[in-house]
């Protein structure tokens, strides 16, 4: 059977992503077992020949009404499936849905009857989300960075911005490169509805979202820029925790210093 991909080299750029990405995740140790999703709106990408696939799978509900994704496709990691698999076959580990005209189910179109990740409706309410704002975004990224989820474990680090302040003090290029720094989610269920609205609300002020005890949530023009503001807030935790194991508690940028470096860089205040 020929793939969605064939002939279709943008698309197959973005999927290439995906699986580049997996394998990070993977490497990193963010990703256990078949821990954390990705879902990437490919719709731009989407010709007439893909418009007119016949489904390969029943109508399935999405559980929710999502207006704003009329006539949206998106590839989806593949429920109960591994990033380390996904990185390697991308097509055999996830799968490209059609948002059907209800807004409310969605059909798989291609390459095999690979369920989306069960976490699919939070992911398609933030897309949703997205989309309602106007916001270039198109990828979504969870994930459980090890250190980040370690300082979610210390109420200090869940009052408001304490950990953005934080992480930003430890190196300039964590400001420079997540410039909104980090919200904050309390302790929902996960895949619940409830813990879907509380990251849209947090998603209004900030790119990633920390779920306490549980891992982050991430938005960005793509992929791989996801990832990478992940990334570099983990590299900060990883610099504050060596410090501490050292035995002293990083000082950090001054307030002056980051006051330069905002100025200089031309970086939200």
């Amino acid at each position: 059977m020929e793939s969605i991909l064939t002939n279709r080299p943008a698309l197959a750029a973005e999927v290439e992503k995906v699986a580049e990405t997996a394998g990070y995740l993977w490497q990193k140790g963010w990703a256990e077992r078949n821990g954390g999703n990705i879902t990437i709106n490919i719709t731009e990408y989407v010709d007439d020949a893909v418009r007119q696939l016949p489904p390969i799978s029943d109508v399935m509900p999405i559980g929710v009404t999502l207006p704003f994704l009329h006539g949206c496709y998106f590839y989806c990691k593949g429920t109960n499936r591994r990033m380390r698999d996904l990185a390697r076959r991308p097509m055999d580990n996830g799968a490209v849905i059609r948002i059907l005209d209800d807004c409310a189910s969605y059909v798989i179109i291609a390459d095999r009857p690979v369920l989306p990740t069960s976490e699919l409706p939070s992911h398609l309410s933030v897309h949703n989300y997205l989309l309602s704002v106007g916001s270039p975004y198109r990828a979504s990224l969870h994930t459980h960075p090890i250190e980040l989820v370690a300082m979610s474990h210390n109420r200090r680090f869940l009052e408001k911005d304490v950990a953005t302040e934080l992480l930003w003090s430890m190196i300039p290029e964590t400001k420079a490169f997540c410039p909104r720094g980090l919200g904050i989610v309390p302790y929902q269920l996960p895949g619940s509805v409830e813990l879907a609205e509380a990251t849209i609300r947090e998603l209004s002020d900030y790119d990633v979202v920390m779920w306490e005890k549980h891992g982050v949530f991430a938005v960005d023009t793509d992929i791989t820029a996801a990832f990478d503001q992940v990334d570099v807030l983990n590299k900060s935790a990883l610099i504050y925790m060596a410090a501490r194991n050292m035995g002293f508690e990083p000082e950090g940028m001054s307030r002056e210093q980051m006051r330069g470096l905002t100025e200089a860089f031309g970086l939200p205040k």
